[in-house]
């Protein structure tokens, strides 16, 4: 890790903190690098069973790449090829909760994005600015707009760069829940952990189901979930789910 990405688990939840306040929270490659470990380390361990991502302060979650440092590439091809912290947090297996405290903005809004569920402060705003400084975003930001608030809404963000703000993005849908900033992160922890508290196999694999759903024609798409829920239905969690439900007590969930 570096100081300015933190990462710590507690109760089956990792917390991974941007912690570049004084930048609002700009993502330099080191950041990036460590951004990418940590979410190695999150599928690696069974410890970690729900992810929470947010930023430091109370100003941005993020505001994107550090533009500072997008000069130091030696090539375009170079650049087209850094490690992406949005690529990374799509390739997390386990549920990831994006706490969004503050400005979401490039790739910023990508990150959070790249996340399975939003949840904003009521001071959170939204946007993608690219073309204001004559390019566009490369981490997923029309797919990922184009998915979560239509089509008409994500031309209308990515074509003028302008903000949202949270209760815009709420009735769009970029977003679940829109809260005060001193509940943000404890509702996004809380979360964590009633999902935290789910069959962790089952939960990556609805995660898997869900991202089936958008790329996958309807056909193939519930043939696929119909395989997910075979697999799921052979392992040990779920027969410890249906004694539970016999035995009308709390499940043991052990990942097995």
């Amino acid at each position: 890790m570096t100081d300015e990405l933190r990462f710590t688990v507690a109760d089956r939840v990792a917390t991974i903190l941007i912690d570049r306040a004084p930048k609002l929270n700009a993502m330099t490659p080191a950041m990036a690098d460590a951004l990418v470990a940590a979410v190695a380390e999150c599928n690696a361990s069974d410890a970690v069973r729900a992810v929470v991502v947010t930023g430091a302060g109370d100003r941005a979650f993020s505001v994107g790449s550090d533009i500072a440092t997008l000069g130091g590439y030696a090539t375009a091809w170079d650049f087209r090829n850094r490690a992406d912290y949005c690529d990374a947090l799509r390739a997390c297996r386990k549920p990831v909760i994006a706490a969004i405290n503050g400005y979401a903005l490039g790739g910023g809004l990508e990150t959070a994005m790249a996340c399975d569920i939003r949840v904003a402060s009521d001071q959170a705003r939204f946007a993608a600015p690219e073309i204001k400084l004559g390019w566009i975003g490369g981490g997923g930001m029309a797919a990922g707009l184009s998915y979560t608030v239509g089509a008409s809404n994500a031309a209308m963000m990515l074509l003028t760069g302008d903000m949202i703000d949270a209760a815009r993005a709420l009735a769009w849908g970029l977003v679940s829940e829109v809260l005060s900033p001193q509940a943000l992160l404890p509702r996004a922890h809380e979360i964590a952990a009633t999902i935290a508290a789910r069959a962790p196999i089952a939960a990556e694999t609805a995660k898997l189901n869900l991202r089936a759903a958008f790329t996958m024609p309807w056909d193939q798409a519930i043939a696929y979930e119909r395989d997910l829920q075979a697999i799921c239905f052979a392992t040990g969690d779920a027969q410890e789910g249906r004694a539970a439900f016999a035995q009308k007590r709390a499940p043991d969930f052990r990942r097995r």
